[in-house]
């Protein structure tokens, strides 16, 4: 494969990814979405699929939330690209999707979509302050084969 046709692939597989993931949300069935809630879409209780925070990211979220108007949600989501494979991709959002379970902690809701939580199951977030940097972060994620020293991406067992 040329050079110029991997990094076209590259520049793509973010779009592409995307638009995965909507077509994937739109043919989902209406019985997976009633499983989905069934399952108990709001977490509380420690499992083996679920996605921890850090007391640092808990008191993060708070701060954050003092200064809006409105509570909100911390969500992270997995596209394709980084140089590993897969990044994290941390955003506030103010409602969480049909297809979301929801994580809860001391009052800070962790939003993740259901085909990005396949490969954070069981994943630890964490906000980091460092000298270049003041960041969400994914700590720990037994999913993850192997990653880069910043901790944005990762490589899929």
């Amino acid at each position: 494969m040329t050079t110029s046709s991997r990094s076209l692939i590259q520049r793509f597989a973010p779009y592409f990814s995307v638009r995965i993931r909507q077509n994937s949300r739109l043919l989902s069935s209406s019985s997976a979405v009633q499983e989905a809630q069934l399952s108990s879409p709001e977490s509380t209780s420690p499992s083996a699929d679920a996605v921890h925070m850090t007391d640092s990211c808990v008191r993060r979220m708070k701060e954050l939330q003092a200064d809006e108007a409105s509570d909100k949600l911390l969500r992270l989501s997995i596209e394709a690209g980084g140089c590993s494979g897969f990044q994290y991709n941390f955003s506030l959002d103010d409602k969480a999707n049909d297809d979301d379970r929801i994580f809860e902690q001391d009052g800070v809701k962790l939003v993740v979509d259901s085909i990005s939580l396949d490969f954070v199951k069981g994943a630890t977030v964490d906000y980091v302050e460092e000298l270049i940097r003041s960041a969400f972060q994914v700590s720990a994620n037994p999913s993850a084969l192997g990653g880069c020293g910043c901790k944005s991406s990762f490589m899929a067992k």
